[in-house]
């Protein structure tokens, strides 16, 4: 009985033995290249091998029976055949992978008008997006002034040593000479842009583009050293929300929010900030190198897509800021004849943009855009308060027309701005009221590969 067991046994490990069966097979790419670490499994045995130089992959110890054999490398589609074990014949099996469709990384630019890629555009431009835009608006959260200060050939200068005011010079040339557009609009010009450097928050921002060089054909006679054209974020089929909660050393606090979604005839964008500064004197001499401010920021936005070649938006920018520096003593209440000397802001900005785009056919596009702004601020010193209230309005028509070597831009604008001074102690007051129509016409001819 013993010896009829022993044999039983023996006759069950030959059959196991027998029922293993070993795979190999030749990994290569479309131009028939081995490729080396390519890897083969079979998920449902948990046995997988990867490929040697030569792309020979092997796998043993597979048992009788169909089973899908996954084939895989890094840049490649992964293919899954269905093999019968054991194989008819005993030969290499020759797998040929497709390599993955990757999507080129193309930055693409607005601020020219051409919405061209960085690479094919004959204008010094720019940009500042994705991880480096997320990068520094963490590390710099309550405005976009560390942004473009690290960027070549852009200087933000201090332009009050209490209040923190900036301007932005580019090669060289004077703050007055740069023009701060966003998403094409001309919120921050004249009185308004004395403060636009430091209430612009970049949790919203997309995209930042910095033409370096005169861009008075296409946004007149503000952007004489260069443009900084700030691009808001747009709703995308996947909802996005992003918080942030920013605290300093120097006892500062930010606080933003961003939500974005887009649906199947409409999108919105809802962007909310509270930003706080505590005033601070790392020098130990009186005087605040950032000052006392409470800003607060709201810019919902909705999209409509009424067809595949109709797009409009329409969006309300709200800020409100009181901002105070100077002497500690002052600020912090207790004044005397010494401790005297301060510089306060408070700023009022509403502003509402409207544009619509229509592509006529694949190479025609119109496009209407309008914006309208109020502003008030008043900015007050010791025996002296300045204090205004300035309107202004852009409208603009703009057709693009694409041919195979050169593209036109054409369009018109209209721009109102208009000041009125209060509380003015002064004989003449410091009033304007300002009326430009402005045409602008632009070809962009690609000579040849090499020129454009």
């Amino acid at each position: 009985m013993k010896s009829i067991f022993i044999y039983c046994v023996a006759m069950l490990c030959t059959f196991n033995l027998y029922a293993q069966h070993t795979f190999k097979a030749i990994i290569k790419d479309a131009k028939k290249k081995s490729l080396q670490s390519a890897t083969a499994g079979i998920k449902i045995l948990n046995t997988s091998s990867v490929a040697d130089s030569n792309g020979l992959v092997t796998i043993k110890n597979i048992p009788a029976g169909s089973f899908e054999v996954i084939f895989s490398h890094i840049g490649f589609e992964e293919k899954v055949i269905r093999f019968e074990f054991p194989i008819v014949t005993d030969s290499i099996v020759e797998i040929e992978l497709k390599e993955t469709a990757q999507e080129e990384n193309e930055v693409v630019v607005t601020s020219t008008r051409s919405s061209r890629s960085i690479a094919n555009i004959p204008t010094r431009i720019e940009t500042i997006s994705g991880e480096e835009l997320q990068e520094k608006g963490n590390m710099k959260p309550g405005d976009i002034r560390m942004l473009l200060n690290e960027s070549t050939g852009i200087q933000t200068q201090q332009t009050s040593a209490t209040s923190y005011n900036s301007s932005i010079r580019i090669q060289g040339l004077d703050g007055k000479y740069t023009q701060i557009i966003r998403d094409g609009f001309p919120l921050y010009i004249a009185f308004s842009g004395g403060l636009g450097l430091l209430q612009i928050v970049p949790l919203d921002l997309k995209q930042v583009e910095v033409i370096k060089g005169s861009s008075s054909t296409l946004y007149g006679g503000g952007a004489i050293a260069g443009l900084v054209n700030l691009i808001s974020k747009t709703p995308k089929a996947a909802r996005e929300l992003n918080f942030l909660v920013n605290a300093t050393t120097a006892s500062g606090l930010d606080a933003s929010g961003f939500y974005s979604e887009k649906f199947n005839k409409m999108g919105t964008t809802i962007f909310a900030s509270y930003n706080h500064g505590t005033p601070y004197d790392p020098s130990n001499i009186g005087l605040t190198a950032i000052p006392k401010f409470d800003r607060y920021t709201f810019n919902p936005k909705l999209f409509f897509y009424f067809n595949k070649n109709t797009t409009a938006n329409l969006g309300v920018n709200a800020t409100y800021e009181n901002r105070i520096g100077g002497d500690l003593n002052y600020i912090e209440g207790k004044a005397d004849s010494i401790h005297a000397y301060f510089e306060k802001n408070k700023t009022n900005r509403y502003s509402t943009q409207f544009s619509i785009e229509h592509i006529i056919n694949d190479k025609a596009t119109f496009s209407f855009k309008n914006s309208a702004s109020y502003y008030n601020r008043s900015i007050q010193i010791p025996d002296y308060l300045f204090s205004g209230v300035q309107l202004s309005s852009y409208s603009e028509v703009n057709f693009n027309y694409k041919k195979e070597k050169s593209e036109w831009i054409s369009g018109t604008n209209f721009l109102t701005d208009k000041f009125t001074q209060n509380n003015y102690d002064t004989i003449v007051p410091v009033n304007y009221n300002q009326n430009t129509i402005g045409a602008f016409v632009q070809n962009t001819w690609n000579a040849s590969k090499a020129i454009t």
